[in-house]
């Protein structure tokens, strides 16, 4: 359940946007850091959260996790303004980061030996629903009752499972109890600067003291992380794992595909809404041919790449996902129908699902057993950047071309950013093409510190 809420607040925001901006103002730039505020805070700390579980008790920091996570849940419903709700939501995603990767260390130990695939099989069908369902879920709950509401849930499952992780889970501690401060920083403060110049960019200038001042202080804190986590005893991240080429390479598709995924999910709610005049919660029924699309398309994808190898499925995935949002930018229009809309989102779908098992497991193959719960929490981690980045690209293209003021603005914002993110799903997919070819792929092996299965999606 802890596994299942944390998963859906990546979406379950994406229906609702059109609702919040109604109720408490506020421009595009507030919408994207209404999204990115969760999952940047989620992306830089999720590993960080892995070794807090470590050092000080698995238990008390998933109680921990989730307190926070229960308490920012109910700030957000609470918001009066847009810069409460991004503060909460920023707040949500520490809790979640904290509380993600202890669910598995945690599944793991209360489960026998020779059930704990079966318990892991469930805890990925969990989170694979709540991505899934996520924006029919908040369409749902903003529709029905009112946009608080998509907050205001998690609040009565966090409340009940505290007491229940306390006294029902053993304490357990990791065999790494050592915490990168200085490499948390760096990277919080790099992916910051850049998100913060791409969201500004358009109203202050993309040659504004602010913006240049925080791209070049964003990849500067970068460098200085890489640089750091070289020398660092216990670094967050080793960065000897990138000397492998298919482990490079997966991690730089993953970070692409999320790019152009998440950023053109993000706008796809709102078109939806805005130009076609649907309801929140019809929205989010239109969006499931592709969100839940992997639930089906991913246990085929995964049975294939034990054929063939994941490379050339991962490749024909992201493949898909580039073609579908290029089918999109040429088909939508301010009049155009929702079935002439059906087949792209069909392939995008079918294109993520083909993604999503099979990457995970390449990146499992590329690292010794010892090294896979960090392997996965990086690539999540990477996954994670690359929706918070996506979110922020993909508007600023949006922004500049278009706006809210009519359909045929929208549109002509929203075409352009589609075909930026077909670009960076189609690089992604010429990037999988670095990767050696299997004729068997390496069985999932799930990261019990750290990381997501094998199994689950990670929006």
């Amino acid at each position: 359940m802890a596994g299942f809420i944390t998963a859906l607040d990546n979406l379950i925001v994406t229906t609702a946007l059109p609702s919040i901006r109604e109720d408490l103002g506020g421009g595009l730039e507030d919408l994207e850091w209404t999204v990115s505020a969760y999952t940047l805070t989620f992306a830089v700390l999720l590993m960080f959260g892995a070794s807090l579980g470590d050092r000080f008790g698995r238990r008390r920091l998933f109680a921990i996790g989730l307190a926070i996570f229960t308490a920012s849940s109910a700030a957000a419903a609470l918001a009066p303004g847009m810069s409460e709700l991004i503060a909460a939501r920023a707040a949500q995603g520490v809790g979640a980061a904290i509380v993600t990767p202890l669910t598995l260390t945690l599944l793991s130990a209360a489960v026998p030996v020779e059930r704990r695939g079966a318990a892991l099989g469930v805890w990925g069908a969990a989170s694979g629903i709540a991505v899934a369902m996520g924006p029919l879920i908040g369409g749902a709950l903003a529709e029905h009752l009112s946009w608080q509401w998509i907050f205001w849930v998690n609040v009565p499952l966090g409340l009940a499972l505290i007491p229940l992780a306390l006294l029902r889970l053993d304490e357990s501690h990791g065999p790494n109890p050592s915490l990168d401060l200085v490499g948390t920083v760096l990277a919080s403060g790099g992916l910051f600067g850049i998100v913060y110049s791409l969201i500004r960019g358009n109203a202050d200038g993309w040659t504004s003291t602010t913006v240049l001042g925080g791209f070049l202080a964003g990849t500067a804190l970068l460098v200085g992380f890489v640089f750091y986590e070289l020398r660092a005893q216990h670094p967050m991240l080793p960065m000897r794992l990138f000397r492998n080429r298919s482990f490079s390479a997966i991690n730089a598709a993953s970070l692409l595909m999320l790019l152009g995924m998440f950023g053109a999910i993000f706008l796809l709610s709102q078109y939806l809404q805005t130009v076609g005049g649907y309801s929140p919660m019809e929205a989010g029924v239109r969006m499931l041919p592709w969100t839940a699309m992997p639930m089906i398309a991913g246990p085929l994808a995964g049975a294939l790449s034990d054929r063939i190898g994941g490379a050339p499925v991962v490749t024909v995935g992201m493949a898909l996902n580039a073609v579908g949002l290029g089918l999109w930018a040429l088909t939508v229009e301010p009049q155009v129908s929702y079935t002439a809309l059906l087949p792209a989102l069909i392939v995008c779908g079918i294109g993520m699902g083909m993604f999503f098992a099979p990457s995970a497991n390449l990146v499992m193959s590329t690292v010794r057993p010892q090294e896979q719960g960090i392997a996965s929490g990086a690539n999540n981690a990477i996954r994670e950047v690359g929706g918070a980045i996506g979110v922020a690209s993909l508007a600023a293209v949006f922004s500049a071309q278009g706006g809210y003021g009519s359909a045929s603005l929208f549109v002509d914002g929203l075409i352009p950013a589609l075909w930026v993110g077909a670009g960076a799903v189609a690089l992604a997919a010429a990037l999988a093409l670095l990767m050696p070819r299997r004729r068997k792929a390496d069985g999932p092996a799930p990261a019990l510190s750290g990381g997501t299965p094998a199994s689950a999606p990670a929006l």
